[in-house]
């Protein structure tokens, strides 16, 4: 096999890169077939000028990616998986369990998209020089960073949550604390151990998409509860606890997803007394806490966690890709979710615990989250505003957080239909049906207000609306 590779030393893009993608070409062009053996290591850096270190450091990556594997004493060689295409996530889905429009679209995206029923932040939002000099800091003590960590997760990260929980009036200390992989294995854990198949348990409605995909893998039957622009229909609530009885209720009470709406103090003391009288155990799902304008109740608060689990999570101000969540219980209920954690996982990366614990100690942080919800509030008005004038009517005005929920005035149409026409223009948005347990025709869609300020965006969504 020769090597025919063209790199270029002057380019700002590093001979190792250069390297690996060359390789890739090479293989996917089938120029290098699956069993060939490749180049030396001493041959390909003679025959390019390179040094051996880069071609080394090369071949590690392309053998982690699966495009080479190392033969000991024999040298490297074409693996014989590269010939098979990466085959798409969706031709596997079975849609009616799963959001297969959702992952299909969203993750097979490119970069020019509008991702503007995105339920995450860019990137550029969140302070990466802090991320950096976090990193640096964990950098100078790697041997702490390889081992299991604490199965309830790293005692000072846990310690600086009870600190943050304090700000909401929530009195727990790091006892009382478990960090998750992300808020969606907070929830797991919590369908895990305390539903079975056929159970019966309340959500909001519409409500957040993952939950119902996780409710509907485990069998669970999922009630909807109406969410209002100042939290849950109440009388709504007292019907299906008489008549269903259910287990659990699982809510969004602050900046719900989709709708941006949050609980009012009237609607969150009814409900936990219906909870209470009922005996169901109330889910608080709080992971945009962090981008909350003011004081806004929380059940947990007014409940001190008797009757109320809640779920938090950084990725919504520090970093989505991080996927470090927590979720706080009495010491009964988190003893029986520590159990569910190791079992299905062990302990979470003590690298991203120890990372997110660096951050918080910094002092940095609070100056950041002040500054991401002016410009969440900002987004949140112009956005709002945009969609008002091209003739869409908007649930409620959260006036922070990243959501809004709205549809076309006085329009019947199908949002999921709207949302398969974008595609076209290369925009991505998130159709109401999404939303809701069951299969329903609506012209609401979420749309995430830190995405959305394009006019490719409005222009299209009004000679939509317009036809």
């Amino acid at each position: 096999m020769k090597p025919v590779l063209t790199l270029d030393s002057r380019s700002d893009t590093p001979l190792t890169v250069q390297i690996v993608a060359g390789v890739m070409n090479e293989v996917a062009e089938k120029r290098w077939r699956p069993g060939a053996r490749v180049p030396s290591i001493r041959a390909f850096a003679a025959a390019h000028g390179v040094s051996t270190f880069t071609v080394v450091e090369a071949y590690d990556r392309l053998v982690a990616q699966g495009v080479l594997e190392a033969r000991r004493g024999s040298g490297f060689y074409v693996s014989e998986r590269s010939h098979n295409a990466p085959r798409k996530v969706a031709e596997k889905l079975d849609e009616s369990v799963t959001n297969g429009w959702l992952l299909r679209n969203f993750l097979g995206a490119d970069e020019g998209a509008i991702y503007a029923g995105a339920g995450w932040l860019p990137e550029l939002w969140f302070d990466s020089d802090g991320l950096a000099r976090a990193l640096r800091q964990l950098a100078l003590q790697p041997e702490s960073l390889l081992g299991y960590g604490h199965a309830r997760g790293y005692e000072p990260l846990r310690e600086q949550i009870a600190r943050q929980l304090s700000d909401y009036e929530i009195e727990v200390d790091a006892g009382g604390v478990m960090t998750t992989l992300g808020a969606n294995q907070s929830l797991d854990l919590v369908i895990r151990q305390f539903t079975q198949p056929g159970d019966t348990v309340l959500v909001d409605e519409p409500c957040y998409s993952d939950l119902l995909v996780a409710l509907r893998l485990r069998e669970v039957e999922s009630v909807g509860i109406p969410m209002t622009p100042t939290g849950p229909d109440i009388s709504a609530i007292e019907t299906v606890f008489e008549t269903r009885r259910p287990k659990v209720y699982f809510t969004n009470s602050r900046l719900h997803n989709p709708t941006g709406a949050s609980y009012s103090s009237a609607a969150a003391f009814k409900l936990l007394k219906a909870a209470e009288r009922h005996n169901c155990l109330i889910v608080e799902d709080d992971v945009s806490a962090g981008l909350v304008q003011g004081s806004h109740v929380t059940l947990a608060s007014m409940d001190q966690l008797k009757h109320v689990i809640y779920i938090g999570s950084f990725s919504k101000t520090i970093g989505a890709g991080l996927r470090v969540g927590f979720v706080v219980a009495e010491t009964g209920i988190l003893e029986g979710l520590l159990y569910q954690k190791l079992v299905s996982g062990m302990s979470t990366p003590t690298v991203t615990e120890r990372l997110v614990s660096a951050i918080l100690a910094e002092g940095h942080f609070r100056k950041q989250t002040e500054q991401l919800r002016e410009r969440l509030a900002t987004a949140q008005e112009r956005v709002c505003r945009r969609l008002e004038a091209i003739g869409f009517e908007i649930f409620c005005e959260p006036r922070a957080g990243m959501f809004v929920w709205a549809r076309p005035a006085g329009v019947e149409l199908d949002s999921a239909e709207l949302a398969e026409r974008a595609l076209d223009k290369r925009i991505l948005l998130a159709p109401g049906h999404l939303f809701y347990g069951g299969r329903v025709k609506t012209g609401w869609l979420r749309f995430n207000v830190a995405h959305s300020n394009f006019d490719r965006l409005f222009s299209f969504l009004a000679e939509t609306v317009a036809r």
